[in-house]
């Protein structure tokens, strides 16, 4: 018996032996960068980086090396030293790798998500929203977590954009949340999904304590199949409380139905200007043929802000009526509404001559606000007007203040019709923007133009 257990004993040994040999040789025969893989794929990001780093060194290095480099800089939460290495392997492909500089992008937004300040953290949030993918969900749901209601809210509207998103368990917790701006967001994003199985949550939010929430849910159980609950988001847009009939005008304009047209008008002439402003929102989104005729007399409405709301609705509405009126607006006192008169005028599809002296004046105003508008008014360009809109783009990208800077990197992202390299080439300069918020800007406005197509996108059904 003895004898058997020495036996095995020496089997054992020598088949450890063995082993122990067999990986010696393979690490032995294994290369330094298929070493620094592997440490990556383990996440064993520091040791990844320590192997690959020697790999790097000279003009000579691999484009491989480079690559597998940039990646563990992004894991790392270092993008802005991944991004002097891009530029390296760039010069030395002569091309971009748009796989790996979406990969680097989404590391300038993902690196700011647990950032102390909010105004960092809404920045990086709201630059995801702008990817579409996948990879965007998982944080989103962290972000629900976050101890300020408005990150949370961007988190819940995240979750809202896609198809994907709107089946996380968590967009269903955030109708409990402490937050109104957060229950009404969950509610959008619920009412879109088309799953009876949350009709049962929706409802009990018609009881919320917010006018606000209750008229979100109305306006979800309509999208849900609930057709009574129609009437309810009208009745709420004749309440007395001002906050509740805005809050109804806006999901009249969302839910598209030209049922309420008649209230949408005659609230034009309500006695809170916030309230005419959201019924001047809503009809632009209504898309109704009677639109320019209800609008245009608003924009002589005595407060800006109406005025602006009136030239954005008619500017949505897509009617050409309305191009001689709003060209009257870009000599609008109120720069505010300059600003969305040209943006309007740019989402109809006109030349940038029509707007350009009105650009020029908006993006060398004192005021940092106004000439993040201009930017923002950029971002609507379409066809022909692209190009132009783009150079100005740029020219605000070296504007002193962060403000601008940010609307101009996210109008960069949205401008129809411009050339695909130059705005890749302009974004990927932003991304080292002194200011972080920008190049996280940037980065979702890159990462919008690079978007993967296939698995890789989060389905959009809105």
């Amino acid at each position: 018996m003895r004898a058997r257990i020495l036996t095995a004993g020496v089997a054992l040994a020598a088949l450890i032996g063995w082993s122990d040999a067999l990986h010696a040789a393979k690490s032995a025969t294994a290369s330094p960068l298929q070493d620094a893989q592997v440490a990556l794929d383990e996440r064993l990001y520091d040791r990844a980086l320590t192997l690959v780093e020697p790999l790097t060194k000279g003009d000579g290095a691999l484009p491989e090396a480079r690559r597998l480099k940039i990646r563990v800089l992004t894991r790392l939460g270092r993008p802005a030293d991944a991004l002097a290495e891009y530029g390296r392997l760039e010069a030395k492909i002569g091309a971009d790798d748009d796989a790996l500089l979406h990969e680097m992008a989404m590391g300038f937004i993902t690196a700011l998500l647990k950032d102390m300040r909010e105004q960092m953290r809404g920045a990086a949030y709201t630059a995801l929203k702008e990817l579409d993918t996948f990879e965007g969900i998982p944080y989103f749901e962290d972000g629900l977590s976050d101890g300020s209601g408005l990150i949370r809210a961007l988190a819940a509207e995240g979750l809202g954009r896609s198809k994907e998103g709107r089946e996380s368990p968590r967009l269903r917790t955030a109708l409990e949340d402490q937050a109104a701006i957060v229950r009404v967001a969950a509610l959008k994003g619920l009412g879109r999904s088309g799953q009876r199985s949350v009709v049962g949550l929706v409802e009990g939010r018609l009881k919320d304590e917010q006018p606000t929430v209750r008229v979100a849910a109305s306006a979800a159980l309509v999208l849900l199949g609930r057709v009574d609950a129609w009437n309810q988001v009208r009745d709420a847009g004749a309440a007395t409380n001002p906050e509740e009939r805005g809050a109804a005008l806006r999901s009249l304009g969302d839910l598209r139905d030209r049922r309420a047209l008649p209230l949408l008008k005659q609230a034009l002439s309500d006695s809170q200007p916030s309230v005419r402003g959201a019924a001047a929102s809503a009809l632009g989104e209504l898309g109704a043929p009677q639109v320019t005729a209800a609008l245009v007399p608003l924009l002589a409405d005595p407060i800006p802000a109406v005025r602006a709301a009136a030239a954005v609705g008619l500017g949505e509405s897509r009617e050409s009526e309305s191009v001689p009126a709003l060209k009257k607006a870009l000599s609008d006192a109120n720069q505010a509404v300059k600003a969305a008169a040209a943006s309007a005028l740019l989402h109809l599809g006109r030349p940038y001559e029509d707007v350009a002296m009105a650009i020029r004046d908006l993006t060398q105003n004192a005021d940092p606000g106004i000439r993040a508008a201009a930017a923002k008014a950029l971002g609507r360009s379409e066809g022909p007007a692209a190009q132009e809109a783009i150079g100005r783009l740029r020219l605000l990208l070296d504007d002193p203040l962060p403000r601008p800077r940010i609307a101009a990197a996210r109008s960069l992202g949205h401008v129809q019709g411009g050339e695909r390299g130059e705005l890749v080439t302009i974004l990927k300069r932003a991304l080292a923007d002194q200011d972080e918020a920008v190049r996280a800007t940037a980065a979702g406005a890159l990462g919008r133009i690079l978007r993967p197509s296939g698995s890789g996108r989060a389905q959009r059904t809105d």
